[in-house]
């Protein structure tokens, strides 16, 4: 009988239990014990997925027995699964309004992705929904589905939703099964309607100095709303997860949702005509990501600047966000190449053609950039101590984000081990799709219509 819990997440790795309240994971057979995370649950090549159903705690079913047990590739969930799944199709509205920011970041790269990975399916209709923008959503974040539109847009709507609880999505996109907001700003949705929330991270209450008072304001808000109305909560990480339970979301509530990526087709001539465009040097390191002061872009550039023609120039991809002042130090420099947003169709090149990706931030909800640049090749140094060291699964060199010094030393490692490091990432991110994530997200779309609105 399925009914001891782990708290955490293994992907496609051997567990081992024990009859006590601990479980015993990984080859090191260190118990694990609730809120036990950053790294200590390293996401393994090959990810398979189980989950754990409307249970006491979060994480994994697994057997009293004390044998081995494989996780395979494809999705596990509860005996009762059937009964749901055979339920009608389910029409579900998708938050998109942070698609028409300036700069949507890792947060519209993933709705726009799960909104396309679900429309290729067969058994549920989508429906996004977003404000009254009197622009087009920002280029590269369109959504790829019908968006029907609320009477209010940007910082009213988000007040409103939140103070006031109007303007309702079925006053736009007519009766859903439920909604999903794909970020942690939920809507507002008739009491009946049950609400799935996306969450990546819970940065505002670990770094508040990286946010604007505003923001920090909104995003507790939100959280509290989150907690109070979300049927159902997405982590796109198990440090996130195990963030949501120390800071009170009620643990039966939360479901582990890792990302996907999506692999692009390069040619040498794409990668010819890109390096062109962009005026790119012959060999150079990367970065990706939106510029804000979580980034760690500042260590990055001392780290960089410290090694000198040792190493290859920086080249920095993403647009300038909240709290960006690096520029204005760096930008004569002809060790650092500054050239913004960069399309998606064109970013693959710029991943085939770098020597690693280097990417130490502070914290992340998950951290995109590491498994696209794992899927074209490029080898990655990124954090130790987050969710990036888990979504990296030991393919990575990891290095402290806070150490100047130590960065440095992990710029050198990861030129020395591109090779092995090459290799070791297309493994780990040919575990990693979309059309996975979709899976993971239905499933929870007909556990939350069975389980009902928090509301009703």
């Amino acid at each position: 009988m399925l009914h001891q819990i782990v708290f955490g997440v293994a992907w496609g790795s051997d567990l081992r239990t024990c009859r006590s309240q601990h479980t015993y994971d990984m080859p090191t057979k260190k118990p694990m014990t609730a809120g036990h995370h950053h790294g200590a649950v390293a996401p393994k090549r090959g990810a398979g997925l189980w989950h754990a159903h409307r249970a006491t705690s979060v994480g994994r079913h697994i057997t009293d027995s004390p044998k081995e047990m494989r996780i395979t590739d494809s999705l596990k969930v509860p005996h009762h699964t059937d009964r749901m799944e055979a339920m009608s199709r389910l029409r579900v509205a998708l938050t998109f309004d942070h698609c028409w920011r300036t700069t949507p970041g890792g947060t519209g790269v993933a709705s726009v992705e799960l909104a396309s990975a679900l429309m290729a399916r067969g058994d549920v209709d989508v429906v996004g929904v977003a404000g009254n923008h009197r622009r087009p959503a920002t280029a590269g974040f369109e959504p790829p589905v019908t968006v029907a539109r609320l009477p209010l847009r940007g910082t009213a709507l988000v007040e409103s939703t939140l103070r006031l609880g109007w303007p309702l999505v079925e006053r736009a996109t007519g009766h859903v099964d439920a909604l999903h907001a794909t970020s942690i700003i939920p809507l507002a949705a008739r009491q009946s309607t049950p609400l799935v929330v996306t969450v990546h991270d819970l940065a505002f209450l670990h770094h508040p100095g990286y946010f604007t008072a505003r923001g920090r304001r909104v995003f507790g808000r939100a959280l509290a709303q989150v907690r109070e109305r979300a049927t159902l909560i997405l982590c796109s990480s198990q440090a996130t997860l195990a963030d949501c339970v120390e800071n009170g979301v009620d643990p039966a509530r939360l479901r582990l949702v890792p990302l996907g990526v999506r692999v692009r087709d390069v040619t040498s001539s794409d990668i010819a005509a890109v390096r062109a465009r962009l005026k790119l040097p012959e060999q150079f390191l990367l970065f990706v990501g939106t510029r804000e002061p979580r980034k760690n872009l500042q260590r990055l550039l001392a780290a960089h600047e410290s090694l000198g023609a040792a190493v290859p120039p920086l080249v920095i991809v993403g647009a300038r966000g909240w709290g960006d002042d690096v520029a204005d130090s760096y930008e004569a420099s002809d060790r650092v190449h500054f050239v913004g947003h960069v399309a998606s169709h064109e970013l693959a090149a710029v991943y085939s053609s770098a020597a690693a990706l280097c990417y130490p931030s502070v914290m992340e909800g998950f951290g995109l950039p590491i498994l696209e640049a794992m899927a074209h090749g490029t080898p990655v140094l990124t954090s130790r101590g987050t969710s990036t060291e888990e979504v990296a699964a030991g393919a990575a060199v990891l290095v402290d984000p806070l150490d100047v010094s130590a960065i440095a030393a992990g710029i050198r490692e990861v030129l020395a081990r591109r090779a092995e490091l090459s290799q070791a990432g297309r493994a780990r991110a040919s575990g990693a799709t979309w059309q996975h994530t979709a899976d993971l997200v239905v499933h929870a779309y007909h556990e939350a219509v069975e389980m009902g609105s928090r509301r009703a």
